[in-house]
């Protein structure tokens, strides 16, 4: 399993699996990452690929100490399901 990275340079944050590219876009506003949109290619889905990116996402923020700002509906349904992130 390839790790989450955050790739700075474009705002977001990545995951590469079986080739294939899901991503998560962001801004960083005082303490807070906002998460705009969530992105999982068709090849993909079904497979908790962008699960497993919020997952990763959700411990960089925490390290950080940031709050997560949800404005894409999949990454607000997944903080939803994942309290504990």
């Amino acid at each position: 399993m390839t790790d989450v990275t955050d790739n700075a340079a474009a705002s977001r944050f990545e995951l590469t699996e079986n080739g294939h590219l899901a991503y998560a876009d962001y801004r960083r506003d005082t303490g807070r990452l906002i998460i705009d949109y969530v992105f999982s290619p068709p090849e993909l889905r079904g497979q908790g690929t962008a699960g497993r990116l919020m997952a990763g996402l959700a411990a960089s923020a925490a390290a950080q100490g940031e709050t997560i700002v949800p404005v894409c509906g999949y990454a607000a349904a997944w903080l939803r399901r994942n309290p504990q992130a």
